[in-house]
């Protein structure tokens, strides 16, 4: 199983936009929580740094990080931002999640 994270340009320029009008820097955190409707649920967050034992990657000058113990239920995954009549979100394509549930925030091993 591949650890690498991937986060698409469109994902990029989105963090992008919401970190320069919160006047952050442009790196979003994914880490992982129990609940959701399949058993786990992603969580997204703007912050500051990477943490030391977090793992970093970086698309068009925006990093994406991961802390060790999410990094376990999402390596291999690509985070993407979509828009569509039904809203916009961000979207996890992980390959280690067996389901998930309809709105596509919450997964299950």
């Amino acid at each position: 199983m591949a650890d690498t994270l991937t986060l698409t340009p469109a994902a990029a320029k989105r963090i992008a936009w919401i970190a320069e009008r919160q006047a952050k820097p442009a790196v979003l955190r994914l880490s992982v929580e129990g609940g959701g409707c399949s058993g786990f649920q992603y969580k997204f967050d703007l912050a500051d740094a990477p943490d030391t034992d977090d793992s970093v990657s970086e698309t068009d000058g925006v990093r994406l990080v991961v802390d060790p113990v999410s990094l376990d239920l999402v390596a291999g995954s690509t985070v993407d931002f979509v828009e569509s009549l039904g809203g916009a979100a961000f979207r996890v394509e992980n390959p280690n999640a067996a389901a998930g549930c309809g709105c596509g925030s919450s997964f299950g091993i």
